[in-house]
């Protein structure tokens, strides 16, 4: 009795000695990331169908990880090394040991910081769920006993894992925790050497200490006082040179010809036609007028006058199907009454002349300037 009150009494002591410890650290601010190295051991159990409190054996772990956030961390975590199986009949009872190394990554959720206000707790709930792979080996003892477990293995074993449990944590002081850990592990059927027709189930209670770093006391800075200043504001006017262009239109006119056969009116006309689309391109605003005319020396006066319409309307239409606007056409025909020209066989002719504008000038310096507000030091 005296001893346990002796105990009871030192465990008091201790926990007062650490509560100003963790009182600094709930005022502190904790930094984030922080990377963590961790050791457990404790107990594990395979649940078969012997009696599962003789199969308790111990294990250990290692781990390294890091809190990213208050809330959320990783891990890899490294468990093992001992295990035991049991086996039992009316005809045969017996027990056998073989090894198995886990290793698994973690995700860690802190409830406390998920669902408190502040960012720090000296007192940490820690859900986990993880995945990863476990080796199981020497496992002679099972495989000498082939006849009641056939599937016994004896050159080892990889199985997947996958893990979920709580962790609580306790923070004793800026680097250093004390953990209790509890976790369920599912491994493939037949881990320990016997078939079930699901999967393993493998329990585990570790108790552990894990070295954080980056938690790292800050201060808060106390801004200077600065003296009052006093600032105001001018106008200033830049002066600077610029170049200018003044605008100097200019008009251009272009005539083009084309010539037919005795009673021809087809528009064969190619390289006319491309030398009024690039005048169109280069002039703006431009129109185009169309004179058609016959030779007065060949048919009579009605006949030359149904011919110079024939060219006329298939000049029009040559241009209009080349892309030029028909609103910027106008034409006209006149027969064998004008002849533009002295030598009788020219006059069987379209003459096609185009009229523009084009924008030009010249350039010359200005002075110009521009205002500008500034801001200057007055104390």
């Amino acid at each position: 009795m005296n001893c346990t009150k002796k105990l009871f009494a030192a465990a008091l002591m201790l926990f007062g000695a650490m509560l100003p410890a963790v009182a600094q650290l709930e005022e502190d601010p904790v930094t984030f990331p922080q990377i963590f190295f961790g050791a457990q051991g404790g107990a594990q159990v395979t649940l078969t169908d012997a009696h599962n409190a003789e199969l308790l054996t111990p294990t250990a772990s290692l781990s390294v990880g890091s809190f990213f956030t208050s809330v959320i961390g990783a891990r890899l975590h490294f468990n093992g090394i001992w295990n035991k199986g049991g086996y039992e009949d009316a005809a045969a009872d017996f027990k056998y040991k073989y090894r198995y190394l886990t290793s698994d990554i973690d995700l860690l959720v802190n409830l406390v910081t998920m669902f408190g206000r502040k960012k720090f707790y000296p007192i940490n709930l820690y859900l986990i769920g993880g995945v990863g792979l476990n080796y199981a080996w020497h496992n002679g003892e099972a495989f000498a006993q082939k006849d009641l477990l056939p599937l016994a293995y004896d050159d080892g074993r990889f199985s997947h894992n996958a893990r979920i449990g709580a962790m609580f944590d306790f923070n004793i002081s800026k680097h250093v925790a004390v953990n209790l850990e509890f976790a369920a592990n599912t491994l493939k059927d037949r881990y320990n050497s016997k078939y079930s027709a699901k999967g393993d189930w493998q329990l585990t209670a570790q108790l552990g200490v894990a070295y954080k770093f980056a938690a790292k006391r800050t201060k808060k800075a106390v801004a200077p006082v600065a003296p009052a200043e006093v600032w105001e504001t001018r106008t200033d006017t830049i002066w600077y040179d610029d170049v200018v262009e003044a605008p100097k239109p200019t008009d251009g006119t272009r005539t083009w010809t084309v010539f037919y056969d005795i009673r021809e009116s087809d528009f064969q006309a190619e390289a006319q036609l491309a030398e009024i689309g690039t005048f169109l391109k280069d002039w703006q605003d431009c129109s185009i007028d169309i004179k058609s005319y016959a030779d007065k020396g060949t048919g009579n006066a009605e006949k030359n006058l149904q011919l110079s319409r024939e060219r006329m309307e298939k000049a029009v239409k040559a241009l209009t199907d080349a892309g030029v606007p028909a609103s910027a056409i106008t034409a006209n025909c006149y027969g064998d009454t004008i002849q533009p020209f002295a030598e009788n066989d020219k006059n069987r002719v379209t003459i096609i002349t185009s009229t523009g504008r084009k924008s030009g000038g010249e350039k010359r310096m200005v002075k110009k300037f521009r205002t500008k507000e500034v801001r200057y030091r007055v104390r």
